[in-house]
Parts: C-alpha cells; structure tokens; sequence
C-alpha cells in the first residue's frame, strides 16, 4: 500500500491532476499510467529514499506516445541541478549507460541506447543513475528494478490502441 500511495504523490507531481490519468496497475515500486491527454503510457517509479540534499524529487519513467511513434523512451529526473561539465551514468547490474541531459533531466543519448537499457531494466535487479552536481559533489538515485518488466509492459499494452 506504500508504493502506492508513494506513486500516485509522485504522479501529481510529475504529471499535473490524478484525475487526468488512468492508473493501469502497480508493480513493486513501479506503477504504469495512462494519459489520454497527451497521449502518452508511461511506467514510473521513484528512487530509494536518502537523507541526501535534493534539489528535485527524482524519479525514472519509460515513455510510449503512440501519435509520435516514440517507444520505450528512458527518462531520469535526477534529485541535483547537474554539473554541465561531467557526465551522467546509469549502471544496471554490469551494463554501464553514459547518458545526456542537463538541469534536472537525463536521458538515453539516442533509441538505440534507449532499447539497450529497457532490455538491461528488464533483466536487471537494480540501477543506480550517478552524475555531479552543480556544486561539484558527487551523487546518485538507486532505484529497484522489481516489477520494473511488468510495469513497462503495462504501459505498452495501455497505449496498443492508441
């Protein structure tokens, strides 16, 4: 039950009104949303909680916008204002991601990256996004992968006949 209240706080920060979206399942600490808005199909899930100073609430989401024929798109909203000199990298398990991005935001550096780490997220137990931040301190956002497939999946399926 504390996923999902902790998911459905992080969409109406995210994502605007609760009632604009269509919750399409929970899953461990992922939960899969449609919105018919947009439209988009999204999977989301917030990191592992830490006393660390945070600029942002971070979370990562898989996207899918059927009218603009964009699929598994990984994007990262980091808990720091990112250094615009270092790099951003997601580690899951072995698989080593150098990503892009700038402000609060990363994301793939293209939509062969972007498969590459929906593949590594469905196989992977965990993911850890580290980066620097403007301040030049070293930080990172883990994030449990359980339920992770499903979620994706999820939002896949709710955004198939759109």
């Amino acid at each position: 039950m504390r996923s999902v209240t902790a998911l459905l706080a992080l969409l109406v920060l995210v994502a605007g009104p609760v009632s604009a979206k269509d919750a399409l399942g929970v899953f461990s600490d992922w939960g899969a949303f449609r919105d018919p808005q947009a439209p988009r199909c999204y999977a989301i899930a917030k990191p592992a909680s830490s006393r660390q100073q945070r600029d942002y609430d971070p979370y990562a989401t898989v996207g899918t916008w059927p009218s603009r024929n964009v699929r598994g798109q990984v994007h990262f909203r980091v808990s720091r204002n990112l250094s615009p000199e270092r790099s951003i990298t997601l580690i899951i398990n072995d698989r080593r991601f150098e990503l892009t991005g700038g402000g609060g935001d990363a994301w793939a550096r293209d939509k062969a990256m972007d498969a590459a780490i929906v593949a590594a997220m469905r196989a992977g137990s965990q993911m850890v996004v580290s980066a620097t931040d403007s301040r030049g301190r070293r930080f990172s956002n883990t994030y449990d992968l359980s339920g992770a497939a499903t979620a994706m999946d999820a939002a896949t399926v709710g955004c198939a006949n759109r």
